[in-house]
């Protein structure tokens, strides 16, 4: 191994490493687990996995502050756990409970929290990009040094509020990193069959916003390019558009019969398993023994558990939650009664 090669890998301490793999450990876990209570029709509606994805996320987290604010689409379990959530909270929101993050109201698609600034989940492709922006115009106009991390996926580029979304965060160097992670098929299209642009972060240089291809799957690659988006972003230099390569290992839903890729060819990404890239950098310094997995696996084990009892125990929302939550309430001064 090179000098250079040893001295990447020891660039983030072994805390970080131990906090990247049971992070990461939780989101697989969890969504594991979604999986197995959506088929037994616990969970209802559209459900949107996030296994094979989660460095994004986790190096994203570590990249950022908790004044950050965080938006995505409908794939959104993952981004609040990694932020800090309860996974119980998200759990119950799948169940449709009251004691879910968002009343039982959302589901799947529309997971929000207000405490870890995660802004959604949500279910409109693209609809969530001009918001990103939005958030970001507003930490700026309030003079704070916080930034919006606005995610996508690939479909979401070809929609037409992304290219005017840019061009406006360019205009007002809006805090705003956008990030597409790019799992190669948005629903069950390849990414070469909807446009002759396959690298998709060269289309933010039309705008002249910086921007690159990220490694999805290495979770210090998406730490270390996510640092310079944000702190590019806190300086008052606008944006950054980043694509991270990245996989899902199971379908576009619960209801994709992935006709459009092998099984051959899922095999192959998921020898680049982020989790094990982490899980084997810390076994290469000794950071980490079996026992010490051991009782990791435990912890998650034992939060995911947590999560399906309090979804199942709880209670569903009254019929009046119907009309709680509809209107804002006029208690601004910019609101005449």
């Amino acid at each position: 191994m090179s000098k250079t090669a040893v001295e990447k890998k020891l660039k983030f301490t072994k805390e970080q490493y131990l906090k990247w793999y049971e992070s990461m450990l939780l989101m697989r876990k969890f969504e594991e687990k979604t999986g197995q209570v959506y088929v037994q029709q616990k969970i209802k509606g559209f459900c949107h996995l996030y296994i094979g994805q989660e460095a994004i996320v986790a190096g994203t987290v570590s990249a950022t502050k908790k004044s950050d604010s965080h938006i995505t689409a409908y794939r959104c379990h993952a981004h609040p756990i990694g932020l800090g959530m309860h996974p119980k909270y998200v759990m119950a929101e799948m169940y449709a409970k009251i004691t879910g993050c968002s009343k039982g109201k959302g589901g799947s698609m529309h997971i929000f929290s207000k405490e870890h600034n995660f802004v959604g989940g949500h279910g409109i492709v693209g609809g969530q990009i001009p918001l990103g922006a939005g958030i970001a115009f507003a930490e700026k106009y309030k003079g704070t040094d916080s930034v919006c991390v606005c995610s996508m996926g690939d479909g979401a580029v070809r929609q037409g509020a992304l290219h005017e979304t840019f061009n406006m965060a360019m205009t007002w160097k809006l805090p705003v990193v956008f990030i597409v992670e790019n799992n190669m098929y948005a629903m069950g299209t390849s990414v070469e069959r909807t446009s002759n642009v396959h690298d998709l972060w060269k289309l933010g240089l039309a705008y002249d916003m910086p921007s690159k291809p990220v490694d999805g799957l290495t979770v210090e690659a998406v730490h270390e390019a996510m640092e310079e988006a944000v702190a590019r972003a806190r300086r008052g230099d606008g944006p950054t558009f980043l694509e991270m390569k990245t996989y899902r290992y199971k379908g576009h839903s619960m209801s994709d019969a992935q006709t459009y890729r092998t099984k051959d060819e899922v095999k192959e990404y998921q020898k680049q398993d982020p989790i094990e890239k982490v899980l084997d950098t810390l076994k290469k310094n000794k950071w980490i023994d079996d026992a010490e997995i051991e009782k990791a696996e435990e912890r998650v084990k034992a939060l995911v558990d947590e999560s399906i009892k309090f979804a199942e125990e709880s209670p569903y929302p009254e019929a009046s939650e119907l009309y709680n939550d509809v209107y804002l309430e006029p208690n601004y001064p910019f609101i005449q009664e």
